[in-house]
């Protein structure tokens, strides 16, 4: 996957990019955020399945490896890599998940905060296509981040914008799904604006892959959280220590 770009340097701001409200909305559609209908309220944290890989226990817990993935996913991860976002699908075809952030001392992973989360309504796939409602397996870097809402002292690049705001038809519980986001570098050109339309595996490969807040059910391919663990993410992810994102259900994590 390209991850090619111009990459900005720490706590650079971006002003709103010129990116008409019309085209914006198409990708926001097309891309994050358009998930099934809403449950009444939030989701309980997913239970994984019996035999499942799990995320460890106690926080603070060290090891050498992230928990749950296998040697062809870490293989994928730079050894530059000091914090990794990884999201644990609750199976295939669910939308349910947990998302836990690790930091890298030395050799070994420190488990820092877990979440639960949502992920493509339908699941996940390999060969992530537009609008199959799917989230993408696989290890994308993380490297700009944006939404309606001011910098709330992210260290990733940030572009606050109106451009990001759901359209108005969207259910009520939608509206503020991009209030803050997180690009996840999966068909993107790195160094942009997380809504820049720009898709250099072509448009049928899809795009608009982020990290964006909850709304209480599984997304078009997006990965949602918490508004509190949004802001510790942007609070905490540096590009001088080279975060990225392994994202899958619990069995393609592992393989």
């Amino acid at each position: 996957m390209s991850r090619t770009g111009t990459r900005f340097g720490p706590g650079v701001r971006r002003t709103a990019p010129a990116i008409c409200a019309a085209a914006t909305a198409l990708l926001l559609l097309a891309g994050c955020g358009g998930g099934g209908t809403a449950g009444a309220g939030s989701s309980p944290s997913p239970r994984p399945r019996q035999g499942a890989p799990q995320p460890p226990s106690p926080p603070g817990a060290g090891s050498h490896r992230i928990p749950g993935v296998g040697e062809r996913l870490h293989a994928e991860i730079p050894d530059s890599a000091r914090q990794v976002v990884a999201v644990y699908g609750a199976g295939g075809d669910s939308g349910d998940a947990t998302v836990v952030l690790y930091t890298r001392n030395g050799e070994t992973w420190t488990r820092e905060r877990r979440w639960p989360a949502h992920n493509g309504r339908r699941g996940w796939t390999p060969d992530h296509r537009e609008n199959d409602k799917r989230s993408p397996v696989g290890v994308f870097t993380l490297s700009d981040a944006g939404g309606v809402l001011p910098d709330p002292g992210a260290k990733l690049p940030y572009t606050r914008s109106d451009a990001f705001a759901a359209p108005r038809h969207w259910p009520m519980a939608y509206r503020h799904d991009f209030d803050y986001v997180i690009a996840i570098d999966y068909n993107r050109v790195r160094g942009t604006p997380p809504n820049h339309p720009a898709r250099p595996l072509g448009q049928e490969k899809g795009g608009s892959i982020w990290l964006h807040m909850d709304h209480g059910s599984g997304t078009s391919g997006c990965v949602s959280l918490s508004r509190a663990g949004m802001e510790y993410l942007l609070r905490t992810l540096d590009p001088a220590r080279h975060p990225v994102i392994v994202m899958g259900d619990r069995r393609s994590l592992a393989s």
